[in-house]
């Protein structure tokens, strides 16, 4: 049986994420839909979790770690009383406690979570520890000692009630940010235990829940071109950024990896930050601007 050739497509598709499925399944059912040579995805989400997960395709995963790096934002349920080996729904109960806090203990502790705060990511996470997965470790019966990390909360807030022992959350944060952990440190610092029942990302950098698409709506089209006609373009993910529009000249330069001269260019306001390198309205390159010289940070070839 002839296997179909994959072909170079370049964009964005930002999938809904359902429960259940890895990240990496997520990419791999994608690069088969649109039949493409090559896709990643920016900012893991756990099988748990659901919500905005950004596929890169092509010259897009050039800009996977502008969106990795971008803050996010997630609503979580955390149900106070009992504790898990895995902060959610998922793992078994450890521990439990008869204390479960009212509305105004919970808002009396949440400005504590704001700001930069440290972590200690849970031993069921994807960390690396002597170049093994913590998980793996975990599953194996093995001790997992996760040093701590600090991240930045930028907001926390209470939703609602959901029932007497549960509470919906909304959370802004930085990348690194384990919101498994947050709610399990909401709940100890109420003097009482927690983990979360539902976790669903509904920021990811640039990219919202109004950007995606529901996996099983991609699926269900029939012809790969209608699939295609989804992907976002590759500035898309820069659209929080300032643009430079280039010469041709320019253009030929910087996707050859050389600098260019800021003198053409009105610059003044962009020294030392980052902007988008356009001709013709085709993305040319990221660049780093400074007083005496554009440099190319990420080329792009299309």
């Amino acid at each position: 049986m002839k296997r179909t050739k994959h072909e170079d497509i370049n964009g964005w598709l930002i999938i809904d994420k359902p429960q259940g499925m890895g990240s990496t399944d997520v990419v791999n059912v994608t690069r088969r839909l649109l039949n493409a040579n090559k896709n990643g995805h920016a900012g893991t989400l756990d099988p748990f979790a659901t919500g905005v997960l950004p596929i890169a395709f092509g010259e897009a995963t050039k800009l996977i770690p502008f969106v990795t790096d971008g803050k996010k934002e997630y609503e979580f349920v955390l149900s106070f009383g009992a504790s898990t080996n895995t902060d959610d729904v998922e793992g078994e109960v450890i521990s439990e406690s008869d204390f479960i806090p009212n509305k105004e203990q919970i808002l009396s502790v949440l400005p504590q979570f704001i700001g930069k705060i440290t972590q200690v990511p849970p031993m069921y996470s994807a960390i690396k520890i002597n170049g093994k997965r913590a998980y793996a470790l975990a599953r194996a019966g093995k001790e997992v000692n996760i040093p701590p990390r600090e991240v930045e909360i930028y907001y926390l807030e209470l939703l609602e009630q959901i029932n007497q022992k549960s509470f919906r959350f909304k959370v802004g944060c930085s990348k690194g940010t384990y919101v498994r952990t947050l709610g399990k440190d909401i709940a100890l610092k109420l003097g009482t235990v927690g983990h979360l029942t539902e976790l669903r990302r509904t920021k990811c950098a640039i990219f919202s829940l109004a950007d995606t698409i529901l996996l099983e709506n991609v699926k269900n089209m029939v012809y790969e071109g209608k699939r295609r006609e989804l992907l976002l373009p590759i500035e898309t993910s820069l659209r929080d950024i300032a643009v430079i529009a280039v010469s041709q000249e320019d253009a030929a330069k910087l996707k050859q990896g050389q600098k260019i001269s800021p003198k053409p260019y009105d610059t003044s306001n962009l020294i030392g930050g980052l902007a988008a390198a356009m001709y013709l309205d085709c993305l040319v390159a990221v660049v780093n601007v400074e007083q005496s010289k554009i440099s190319p940070v990420r080329v792009f070839n299309l």
